[in-house]
């Protein structure tokens, strides 16, 4: 008979689904420069606790140590939006604290890339050409086949 395996923690905690990497994603995506760090160049890192409750919600946050500039409060709200699974703790209401670490980096801008002009545009070269049946030569007095004419341009 086999030995009933434990669980590891008596409370299990509560994940992200997909994990960080899902939550960077996240992040990145709903992540909203605030315009008075933009205007000033800054960049850092916001470190935020939060708490979230035993639905998975997250009910508060607090900033650690942050940078100012908007940037605080744009970290607060983002992690605001986030949802967790939380597993069944055996009917145990418990909240969790966790901590997160935000970065706010400038876009990089590419400087645009001039292409040069020709020195002298080229000439457009025209060809004409067209085309007829043949006739036979016993042929009846019948209209003659209208001829064909096609043209092509060609450009350098």
């Amino acid at each position: 008979m086999k030995k009933e395996r434990k669980a590891q923690n008596f409370i299990k905690k509560p994940y992200y689904e997909g994990g960080m990497t899902a939550m960077k994603v996240f992040i990145k995506q709903h992540l909203s420069y605030p315009k008075e760090a933009a205007d000033k160049k800054i960049e850092g890192t916001v470190h935020v606790r939060y708490t979230i409750n035993y639905k998975g919600k997250v009910i508060d946050t607090k900033i650690v140590s942050g940078i100012g500039h908007g940037c605080d409060q744009e970290a607060s709200r983002l992690v605001q939006l986030l949802v967790f699974n939380v597993p069944r703790n055996r009917n145990f209401k418990a909240v969790f604290h966790k901590t997160l670490q935000i970065h706010f980096r400038l876009p990089k801008v590419v400087p645009p890339v001039k292409i040069p002009e020709p020195a002298q545009t080229q000439p457009t070269i025209h060809y004409n050409y067209t085309t007829t049946k043949k006739k036979e030569e016993k042929a009846s007095p019948k209209k003659e086949t209208p001829r064909k004419s096609h043209q092509i341009i060609i450009k350098y």
